[in-house]
């Protein structure tokens, strides 16, 4: 038995496991994937308070260092499940394991918005990538397309326009949406083409391969773009679905929690860019880390009274 069961190992949930041990509780990690969380995609992170730069990995294999040597556990698991027993939560992951807990938060993150196109999931790896860093030197002096036009387009083209050949972006409104000084930077290199208005409608393979795009643009017959890759950054979706029934989702699938953490489920509590907010940064992740802690620790003191 736990104190605190942590589903997620972000920074919210690293954060959170931090704050548990360090007040007394117990606290197991439970991650799918890698610790660190979309931060791991950065290559360089200039905004986290104390670091002047670093890596987001470099971020991550700190925290995760931090909780070990705090005395936090961690699974590397899938969770499929949490069930409410009153005062105890039970965990269930892929792997057929169960854990349980007094308190469980749910910091699961969020993963990346497709385009919704015939045949795009199995491109996934073999042509569709969402990540500049993780997949840029495979495009390596080659043409790529970045679908998007917010800030997370903006940084992974300026990634890919160090490496490819050429990158073209693909943004469906009449304008970028990013920062301004991330559009100077990008814009002003000559091997970059920006086309507003379009809309992806197609992927177009030879032997199993991507090679180029299907496009619709206002005015015009739609065109097809020769490409070696094509970079997906149009948005995040919350991986809250097996939750609703423990706490309440908004109208986009977030927890609809305020910054206490609190759900509608006593003893569960959701933390980071799972979790309806204004702003999601790596440092409000841990704030919001830290308060589900709190709260959680809160909570299971007040069952022993």
């Amino acid at each position: 038995m736990y104190d605190v069961i942590v589903v997620g190992g972000g920074p919210a949930g690293m954060t959170a496991a931090l704050y548990a041990v360090r007040n007394g509780k117990s606290a197991l990690v439970i991650e799918k994937d890698g610790f660190g969380g979309q931060i791991t995609h950065s290559p360089k992170v200039e905004n986290i308070p104390g670091f002047a730069s670093l890596s987001g990995n470099e971020f991550a294999e700190k925290m995760l260092d931090q909780i070990l040597g705090q005395g936090a556990e961690i699974e590397i698991d899938t969770v499929v499940s949490v069930e409410d027993r009153g005062d105890v939560k039970v965990v269930t992951t892929e792997g057929e394991s169960q854990f349980e807990g007094r308190a469980v938060i749910l910091a699961n993150g969020v993963k990346h918005r497709m385009l919704g196109l015939p045949g795009e999931e199995d491109l996934v790896g073999e042509g569709i990538s969402f990540c500049a860093v993780c997949d840029g030197d495979f495009y390596a002096g080659k043409t790529v397309c970045m679908a998007g036009g917010g800030n997370s387009a903006l940084q992974e083209a300026i990634l890919l326009s160090e490496k490819c050949k050429e990158v073209i972006m693909l943004q469906d409104l009449p304008y970028f949406t990013g920062e301004e000084s991330l559009q100077k930077i990008l814009f002003a290199r000559d091997n970059v083409r920006a086309l507003t208005g379009v809309k992806v409608t197609g992927l177009v393979t030879k032997g199993g391969e991507l090679t180029g795009v299907e496009v619709t643009q206002e005015g015009k017959e739609p065109f097809t773009i020769t490409c070696d890759g094509l970079f997906v950054a149009i948005g995040l979706i919350p991986e809250n679905e097996a939750y609703k029934d423990l706490a309440d989702l908004n109208d986009w699938g977030y927890f609809d929690s305020d910054e206490s953490c609190v759900t509608r489920t006593p003893g569960i509590f959701a933390a980071g860019d799972c979790r309806s907010k204004s702003v999601r940064q790596v440092v409000t992740a841990c704030a919001d880390g830290a308060s589900a802690a709190l709260s959680a620790i809160r909570y299971i003191n007040a069952l022993s009274v």
